[in-house]
């Protein structure tokens, strides 16, 4: 699991970083609080990780909270890869 959450974050910090014109983003960085992310390019991120990840993010998914920081990106993807899969 440890191995799959560093791919997940590299992952999610190369989509962010090349986005954002290669600013780099620490994994616990509040996006939205240091204005890197806008509502459009938060709709981005989201659609990126359902093609990314093959997720449906909807509803209570799209909460701030699960798209803030990398970490939470991170955390999200896992949480949500483990109900579609079935396990925990």
């Amino acid at each position: 699991m440890a191995d799959e959450s560093a791919e997940i974050k590299v992952l999610v910090r190369e989509f962010l970083e090349g986005h954002l014109h290669g600013v780099a983003v620490e994994d616990d960085e509040d996006l939205f609080a240091a204005g890197l992310v806008n509502s459009l390019f938060a709709v981005q991120l989201v659609m990126w990780v359902e093609r990314t990840y093959g997720l449906q993010v909807a509803g209570e998914d799209l909460a701030f909270t699960n798209f803030r920081s990398v970490d939470a990106v991170t955390e999200f993807v896992e949480r949500k890869k483990a109900l579609v899969g079935g396990g925990a």
